[in-house]
């Protein structure tokens, strides 16, 4: 496995992003960590804290919004030399409108989770500017958890239509649940990666969840009770019954599929069936069809009618 000495975080300026950047710091050879962030202000803002925490000044800012394609193009374009790693972080329930199609075709909450994502590492690719690893935001909703009331995602067919109308929003109905569309776009994600690890195996493609956490901005789009429980009220009783745990430990999650050998490519490592913490499996394991080459190429071509 090729050395990591470089690394891209999209979401850098708060929540996992931020903390994945600060323990990164702290690795012996990275030299290099570029905030993917929307905001200038707040990439500034994060920058200094980063750089008074770790006391290095080893961050640079690439202004990119994973919700516009066009936006991560123009990004792609700035880089003046290869990176080794790309952490996929930013993501989330989709603004205020989750639903609303962009110019590309698909919802605001897919283009954030997975299209700009996929833009942004064929651009990678294309350009010759990732050498080593790309590590995905995985989610335990993509197998369900029962305990939060999360279903398991429902695929009738896994056929390249299924997963375009994924994209497009058209496979949920106006009363879907939030986080079973999260979920099933999550899924769409996991299997995308899985499906790049066989066309470019010169490269790492690791999904990882970093699990049910604290302290993190991707609840804060969700309709206003579930949004109170998820980060207030089950802020603080989940953790207790071990629903939920500390964003350094969701971070943490993150350097181990960079830097462990043991996380292959083209697998999904998360929390053990029915809990969104303690230690992570591969979730073929639990699930066989995360290994669905079929479904993995559909998802794959599905994603490219929108790019």
């Amino acid at each position: 496995m090729k050395t990591i000495k470089t690394v891209l975080i999209t979401g850098a300026n708060a929540g996992i992003g931020f903390e994945s950047a600060r323990q990164l710091a702290q690795q012996d050879g990275i030299n290099k960590i570029i905030l993917g962030c929307r905001n200038l202000t707040k990439a500034r803002e994060a920058k200094a804290q980063l750089e008074a925490l770790t006391g290095k000044s080893i961050f640079e800012i690439l202004i990119l919004d994973v919700s516009d394609s066009s936006s991560v193009r123009s990004a792609v374009t700035t880089l003046n030399a290869p990176i080794d790693a790309v952490v996929l972080n930013a993501g989330g329930t989709g603004g205020r409108t989750p639903h609303q199609l962009t110019s590309d075709g698909v919802t605001t909450i897919f283009a954030a989770n997975v299209l700009g994502h996929v833009v942004l590492v064929e651009e990678l690719i294309k350009h010759q500017l990732v050498t080593s690893t790309i590590l995905y935001a995985g989610s335990e909703t993509a197998r369900g958890i029962p305990k939060m009331g999360v279903a398991k995602p429902e695929l009738a067919s896994s056929s390249v239509d299924e997963f375009a109308s994924i994209a497009d929003g058209s496979k949920f109905n106006s009363n879907a649940d939030p986080l079973d569309i999260y979920g099933t776009i999550k899924l769409t994600g996991t299997l995308w990666m899985a499906s790049m690890a066989r066309q470019h195996p010169h490269l790492r493609f690791v999904t990882m969840s970093p699990g049910g956490t604290t302290g993190t901005n991707g609840m804060d789009d969700l309709p206003f009770l579930k949004k109170v429980f998820f980060k207030y009220v089950g802020g603080l009783v989940m953790p207790m019954l071990g629903m939920m745990h500390s964003v350094e430990k969701g971070a943490k999650r993150y350097l181990d599929g960079l830097f462990d050998p043991r996380f292959e490519s083209g697998h999904f490592y998360a929390s053990h069936a029915g809990s969104p913490t303690g230690p992570v499996v591969d979730q073929i394991t639990i699930d066989p069809s995360f290994g669905d080459a079929f479904a993995q190429d559909n998802a794959h071509q599905a994603i490219q009618q929108f790019t």
